[in-house]
């Protein structure tokens, strides 16, 4: 099966990425990285509310705490109160390096699992020099026994949560593991080898019947693969970098999309105008509800 997607929001962001569907708002939300921006679209009537952010936000989860997100901000995570603009910091990452965080994804049991990439001088080539992590709901922070990376993408957990699917972009090749509810992980072994395509792999996420959908940088395309690895089904956007993929909706079976126009040419852009959009299709299969951060903001610990 095939599909071609429509627009949901012409946001043109610089590098949408981080989409992700809250069932408790019926809201999409996702971030403008460079812009610092958080975004929030209501499809039901369309309308937009955007968050500036004190700097880039990269990813983040949604909480069990109602009105409060976890933020995977460059330098470090924070808890933010949507109504208030309460930010609270939880802990910096990896202050000695030049990196920022990445991407992210909440765990089946709660943890915020992320990595970093590599921000080297203009010119010079990102090297892997970032890492895996894991926020626990306790706020301590773990380095994963993981592969150094230079971008980590396409964080995502099978519906049992027992495997984690991973990859270090520029390798072009998604991994997995197994992955215990006690957080322990088994060596990486490779998922799907996309060394043969000119883009890279992305951000990814995994359906209720474990299809495990990978934006392809590059390639104008969202695809879906089996939990064996093989090749499903194939989404065609009109923008040329798609950053990634959330299944949301009142049935969790629409497939949203976010895209970018960083590194574009004007003459890029002038033909493509839509990268930068976020985009929608139905996805054919139903979704998950996206876990949630269960560690909470000291603001609700504190005694009152």
């Amino acid at each position: 099966m095939s599909g071609t997607a429509r627009v949901v929001v012409d946001a043109a962001n610089q590098l949408g990425e981080g989409v992700l569907w809250c069932p408790r708002a019926q809201a999409l939300y996702w971030t403008d990285i460079p812009n610092a921006t958080l975004w929030r679209c209501t499809p039901h009537d369309g309308a937009t509310r955007q968050w500036a952010l004190p700097e880039r936000l990269a990813s983040f989860a949604l909480c069990e705490a109602d009105g409060w997100l976890l933020l995977g901000l460059a330098s470090r995570l924070a808890f933010f109160h949507l109504d208030s603009g309460t930010l609270q910091p939880i802990v910096e990452v990896e202050a000695d390096l030049p990196t920022r965080l990445n991407d992210g994804v909440c765990d089946r049991q709660g943890r915020f699992v992320f990595g970093t990439l590599h921000e080297p001088p203009a010119g010079e080539t990102k090297r892997a020099i970032g890492s895996f992590y894991r926020l626990n709901a306790d706020l301590s922070l773990q380095r994963l026994p993981l592969p150094m990376v230079a971008i980590s993408n396409s964080l995502a957990f099978s519906p049992d949560g027992g495997t984690m699917y991973f990859c270090d972009s520029p390798t072009r090749r998604i991994q997995c593991c197994d992955y215990a509810a006690d957080g322990t992980i088994g060596p990486p072994r490779s998922f799907v080898d996309l060394r043969g395509i000119a883009g890279e792999p992305d951000g990814a996420t995994v359906d209720a019947e474990g299809g495990l959908w990978s934006a392809q940088w590059g390639m104008a395309r969202v695809v879906r693969y089996r939990a064996d690895g093989s090749e499903d089904s194939i989404v065609r956007l009109p923008a040329r970098q798609p950053t990634r993929p959330a299944l949301g909706g009142a049935a969790l079976d629409t497939l949203y999309m976010t895209s970018a126009r960083d590194g574009l040419s004007a003459d890029a852009l002038r033909d493509e105008p839509l990268n930068g959009a976020v985009f929608a299709t139905a996805a054919g299969v139903r979704g998950l509800a996206e876990a949630r951060f269960a560690g909470m903001p000291e603001a609700l610990l504190s005694p009152s």
